[in-house]
């Protein structure tokens, strides 16, 4: 009896281990819980702070650079109308001149525009006429097509359901061979089978009856061997025979008390056999509890390395989109900032060269073209590709014709300055070469008796290369010197130019 409290007292401890272990594992598993709880109230305060840092820095941004554009704006249109207040007189005397060369011209347009628009409607006329017999024949070829494809169609699909509708009759007709062979193997094999059985029962009951007479004689001389063996054994073993009552007897109360004692032993078996059974149950709940709060922590950690970087990701884009907006602000500012002293200088330069335009400019600014009204139709007409990139700003900008105007009118005035320049540059550099000359025929340096000069003379020779000599003359007879006049060069200067 003290035995079984003992161990009654170990199964209780352990249990109330298992207890304190599953109540452990649930406080882990809430405190879990609260710092996942915390970390992801601490992640969305930060992402809200730095969407409202985000947010403000934007709108800081976005105040200067509205001042500085408000500033930049208010300066240009200061100077626009100080240029306007200058240009306005200069327009309104160009005006008047203008509105009767335009009140020609609308005449003209319109007579243009009236035949243009005849044209216009006779070629759109044709063009409809030619697009619905192009749809007429379009709409023939598509129903001969059409019927072509549908007799094909069903010239095809009767044939399919012909050679469907045969296939069909043949796989009937095997399937009722089959199973017309089937149920005769069947009948065939069903006949050997009965008369196989009948055979060997027959010969089972023979070989039956055979050892059955046998048996019978050999159980006939056993007995009677038996008794005479029985015979001899009870007068040997009387004595035996009381002391094995008294043992039989002991032996009764001996197992009596080994029965109880195996029940006893039984039920301490089939307690313990609860016990683990119970241990073992336990120790899978709370393993199948261990592995799903592991699959949580994992799941949590996976979550938190991604939430932690796509928070990394979302702080390295915003800050890459920080740079870039400081860079392209940067970069605007420049652009601007080069617009506006490009503007500045050309708005000096305007000034200067408003200054040196003639009287005709300053009244007729923008020249008439020279072209025809059937040139320029036929230039339109034409539509070369232009390749140049200020050809295809001209055609991208209509309005500033008169500007392109006034441009080509000082490129080719720079083009005839420059050629007059170069003419100059020409005649200057001939003047000074016969200036060098001049000047190296009057004076004696080394360089000039190095060079060739007709006026430079020593012992009747010049430094001029001589020509050769006839064919006919002898080399040993020595011809007398030429006879020449040597005049100074500041004589002939004086007396030619």
């Amino acid at each position: 009896m003290p035995k079984k409290g003992k161990k009654a007292k170990t199964s209780l401890s352990n249990e109330e281990q298992l207890l304190l272990f599953q109540q452990k594992l649930l406080v882990e598993e809430e405190l879990a819980k609260k710092k996942e709880r915390l970390l992801s109230q601490f992640l969305k305060d930060k992402l809200a702070k730095e969407e409202r840092n985000s947010a403000l820095n934007l709108n800081k941004i976005n105040m200067q650079w509205r001042t500085v554009l408000r500033e930049i704006k208010t300066r240009e249109l200061h100077r626009d109308i100080e240029i306007l207040s200058q240009t306005f007189e200069r327009v309104v005397d160009c005006k008047d001149n203008v509105i009767k060369s335009l009140a020609k011209d609308l005449a003209e347009a319109e007579e243009q525009y009236a035949h243009a628009l005849r044209s216009h409607l006779h070629n759109v006329d044709q063009l409809l006429a030619l697009q619905r017999r192009r749809l007429s024949l379009l709409e023939e070829s598509y129903n001969m097509e059409l019927e072509a494809l549908t007799t094909e169609f069903e010239t095809e699909r009767k044939t399919i359901i012909e050679q469907h509708e045969k296939e069909i009759r043949y796989l009937q007709d095997v399937f009722m061979a089959m199973e017309q062979n089937y149920i005769d193997s069947e009948y065939e094999s069903k006949l050997e089978f009965q008369s196989m059985w009948d055979d060997l029962k027959n010969k089972n009951l023979e070989e039956k009856h055979i050892l059955r007479l046998q048996l019978e004689n050999i159980v006939e001389d056993l007995w009677k061997r038996f008794q005479e063996a029985l015979k001899s054994y009870t007068d040997a073993t009387e004595d035996r025979k009381i002391a094995f009552e008294t043992l039989k007897v002991k032996d009764e109360k001996s197992s009596r008390e080994i029965e109880a004692q195996m029940k006893k032993i039984q039920k301490l078996q089939e307690a313990i056999a609860v016990s683990k059974g119970r241990i073992m149950v336990h120790s899978r709940e709370s393993e199948d509890q261990n592995q799903y709060i592991r699959n949580d922590k994992d799941l949590v950690l996976t979550q938190l390395r991604k939430l932690k970087a796509q928070r990394s990701q979302a702080r390295g884009i915003s800050q890459e989109n920080l740079v870039k907006l400081t860079r392209e602000s940067n970069a605007t500012l420049k652009a601007l900032r080069k617009v506006v002293d490009k503007g500045e200088r050309i708005l000096k330069l305007a000034e200067i060269c408003r200054k040196l335009e003639t009287e005709e400019e300053k009244v007729l600014p923008f020249y008439s073209s020279v072209l025809t009204l059937e040139e320029q139709e036929t230039e339109v007409q034409s539509g070369e590709e232009l390749t140049e990139e200020l050809a295809k700003v001209v055609v991208d900008y209509p309005g500033m014709e008169n500007f392109w105007k006034r441009y080509n009118k000082v490129k080719l005035e720079q083009l005839s300055l420059q050629h007059r320049r170069a003419q100059l540059l020409e005649t200057n550099r001939k003047l000074r070469e016969m200036l060098q000359q001049y000047l190296d025929g009057i004076s004696v340096s080394d360089e000039v008796l190095g060079q060739l000069n007709p006026l430079f003379i020593v012992n009747h020779r010049s430094n001029l290369p001589q020509p050769l000599s006839t064919a006919g003359a002898q080399p040993n007879h020595r011809q007398p010197p030429t006879p020449c006049n040597i005049v100074e060069a500041a004589h002939v200067i004086a007396h030619t130019l």
